[in-house]
């Protein structure tokens, strides 16, 4: 384990919003929409149009204790960046120990991505803050739940990757309350009304099955 940790902040939802492909221009209604609905965690992918952009006009709107940060994270470097842009959260679709030692350095969520137990605990000795287990859809609740008897008891897992409310019965069964939400949130041109009503619609669902 890394000498260094850094905690999921305690959310009242779980629910990290992901926009992969949203514009600067876009960045700011949207991400208004999505705090008003109740999410308080967003991710714009490092693989968006001018992502930094993005990322540091985001936070800049985000109340303090809303992770605001990147998703396709794959280097050191880009640690940095997102960091220098005010982020506050790392996601990575791979697990990459520098990447996530770096990010706890830097005092940020590091939420790297996991598909095996090998990953897993490669995650979790490096300090990894949150598992995310991706492409869920492909492991399934069953799958998570089979791998999750081998990791700390304490490290908090996340499903991303065809998950959306029409699921979170089904992983809630096996213990899994966060979830990073892609295709079923935003899509490349939604627009802010578009997103808050599919927010709105998850919220809606998340509350029901958590009983927030």
């Amino acid at each position: 384990m890394s000498s260094q940790t850094v905690t999921w902040p305690k959310l009242k939802r779980d629910l990290v919003g992901i926009l992969r492909g949203v514009k600067p221009d876009e960045v700011g209604g949207i991400v208004d929409e999505l705090l008003e609905a109740g999410f308080e965690a967003i991710e714009v992918p490092l693989n968006s149009p001018d992502p930094l952009k993005s990322i540091e006009i985001a936070a800049r709107r985000a109340p303090k204790g809303v992770l605001i940060g990147a998703g396709t994270v794959l280097t050191v470097e880009d640690v940095n960046a997102v960091h220098d842009a005010g982020g506050s959260i790392v996601v990575s679709p791979n697990t990459e120990p520098d990447v996530i030692r770096q990010t706890v350095a830097k005092g940020m969520v590091s939420m790297p991505g996991v598909f095996s137990p090998t990953d897993a605990l490669a995650a979790a000795r490096a300090g990894a803050t949150c598992l995310k287990f991706f492409p869920a859809g492909i492991l399934g609740a069953s799958g998570i739940k089979a791998m999750s008897a081998v990791l700390p008891k304490d490290l908090p897992i996340g499903a991303v990757g065809g998950v959306s409310e029409k699921n979170f019965a089904e992983y809630a069964k096996v213990g899994i309350r966060t979830f990073g939400l892609g295709s079923s949130l935003y899509s490349e041109g939604a627009s802010a009304a578009e997103v808050r009503q599919r927010a709105d619609a998850a919220v809606k669902v998340y509350d029901e099955v958590f009983g927030v």
